[in-house]
């Protein structure tokens, strides 16, 4: 024990360095969320779709609903049904098991409708690459217009990912 405390004596307390700036990134947030809705002009619906992933990614999307990014204050809203969205937000490798509901979302999404591959999975398979049981990228499934790369990306890569497919 007298070993591990004059280890921890010898070496500090370490801790993480603080932020750059939330300030910043709340500005930067709330400048992405006006240009979204300056180019559509209402709303935006987005439906979100897990085709298998481990869930980091959606944790960083729930986290837009938060009251920090507040998206839903604004008129970005997430909506169950692919018939209302506008957006769909793909996340994770595709499976084999969800390859046809991938498909059948898609389709079910009117014209003009978006598609942003979110996390290092959705946009090239990840650590799980192409097999038997995975068919790797949203891509390699439906059109994609944005990827959102990261492992998961934070919530505000994920609101430029949206901007960025809004423009086009």
């Amino acid at each position: 024990m007298w070993k591990i405390l004059k280890q921890i004596l010898h070496a500090g307390i370490p801790t993480e360095a603080a932020p750059l700036s939330e300030e910043d990134e709340g500005e930067e947030a709330e400048r992405i969320q006006r240009e979204i809705l300056e180019i559509l002009g209402q709303a935006l619906t987005i439906r979100q779709v897990d085709a298998g992933s481990c869930n980091g990614c959606e944790l960083e999307i729930h986290a837009l609903n938060n009251p920090y990014y507040n998206i839903e204050g604004l008129g970005i809203k997430f909506v169950a049904s692919p018939r209302h969205a506008d957006l769909l937000l793909v996340t994770g490798p595709v499976t084999s098991s969800m390859e046809m509901a991938l498909r059948r979302t898609f389709d079910a999404t009117p014209e003009p409708r978006l598609v942003v591959a979110v996390g290092d999975c959705g946009c090239d398979g990840g650590i799980f690459g192409e097999n038997y049981a995975c068919r790797g990228a949203v891509a390699n499934v439906i059109p994609v217009d944005v990827t959102v790369p990261g492992c998961p990306p934070a919530p505000i890569e994920i609101l430029r990912g949206i901007l960025k497919a809004v423009r086009r």
